[in-house]
């Protein structure tokens, strides 16, 4: 038995707890301002008892004032041996973590069959180079301790809001390795074999002013010219890029799910497109756990079309087999 399997029961059991959960109505302070501290406070609480891999010996430009947040890490959640593993990105703006929209989802493809793995990358004051280079980071890494994990090299990159936006970015700048560096995990790709992009808003590039963000927020989306365009998944396609599936509503503005597919249509990259017409930025799984308390069943039908889609790139989650 491997040493991660504890972390099945127990996030079946935080899950069924609502741990991760924190209704909308006390997203905000009095004053007006989110609640960054209270956030984090309960995502590092539903985290208490989880075997956590840390992505680094030590974290590149790490501070000590951001102890809060954590240095980053990843908690493997082992499903199949036979199945790809999905490394799950959660959303929160680049602020806080989101957490129906981490082990909630981990939880749900897990029951599908695959290894999951849920990630916790760095977030503001770091920059979102820093919170790239944790997924490239994770997903060597998956790749560079498999025996341990006990998992194939298939990884599929799966985020939601600020996590999709990460998602993109690690599907069109990735590397095969560098072979001849002294860190093993270096040594491997960090290409993912598929990108799941839930409602992330892609750029500012294609068109201005992306959906829920503020200006202070903006630079988030790059603070030059050349930054913006490198930050803009859909500026940075190339025909060696994985195929992605990208889900979105109405809500979020379409263009961002749109401009993404017109440029991997035009590089040849296999891709699955869903703009709902119902619902709101932050469904999650759409079934209700979530901070909104919103249960769509019309979207929620995502994460099937998701599974479906991923089996016609022999990426099918196996169920019923050997378990580690």
């Amino acid at each position: 038995m491997s040493n991660y399997a504890e972390n099945v029961a127990l996030l079946q059991d935080k899950v069924a707890n609502h741990a991760f959960i924190r209704n909308v109505s006390k997203h905000r302070l009095p004053d007006g301002t989110l609640d960054v501290e209270g956030n984090l406070k309960l995502w590092n609480d539903g985290m208490q008892g989880f075997k956590k891999t840390p992505l680094w010996d030590k974290t590149p430009g790490w501070r000590e004032g951001t102890a809060l947040q954590g240095e980053p890490y990843l908690v493997f959640v082992p499903g199949n041996p036979n199945s790809p593993t999905i490394l799950v990105a959660h959303g929160g703006g680049f602020s806080w973590r989101t957490g129906c929209e981490g082990p909630n989802a981990a939880w749900y493809f897990h029951q599908a069959g695959y290894n999951t793995a849920i990630l916790s990358y760095r977030l503001l004051p770091y920059d979102r180079y820093a919170s790239m280079a944790d997924m490239q980071r994770a997903i060597r890494l998956l790749r560079a301790n498999k025996e341990d994990f006990r998992i194939g090299d298939k990884i599929v990159v799966l985020g939601f809001s600020a996590g999709g936006m990460i998602c993109g970015n690690c599907a069109t700048h990735y590397d095969n390795g560098n072979a001849s560096s002294k860190d093993t995990v270096e040594q491997y790709s960090s290409r993912p074999d598929a990108c799941v992009v839930c409602y992330g808003a892609m750029s500012e590039v294609s068109f201005p002013q992306p959906f829920m963000m503020e200006s202070p927020e903006n630079d988030l989306f790059g603070d030059t010219p050349k930054d913006r365009f490198y930050l803009a998944p859909e500026k940075n396609v190339t025909p060696n890029c994985p195929p992605f599936f990208i889900w979105q509503t109405l809500s979020d503005d379409g263009r961002h799910g749109l401009c993404l597919a017109k440029a991997l249509q035009d590089a040849g990259v296999p891709y699955e497109l869903h703009i709902f017409e119902g619902g709101v930025h932050g469904l999650g799984m759409a079934d209700g756990e979530n901070d909104l308390a919103a249960e769509v069943p019309h979207i929620a039908e995502w994460g099937k079309l998701c599974i479906g889609w991923l089996e016609i790139h022999d990426l099918k989650g196996v169920v019923n087999d050997e378990k580690q």
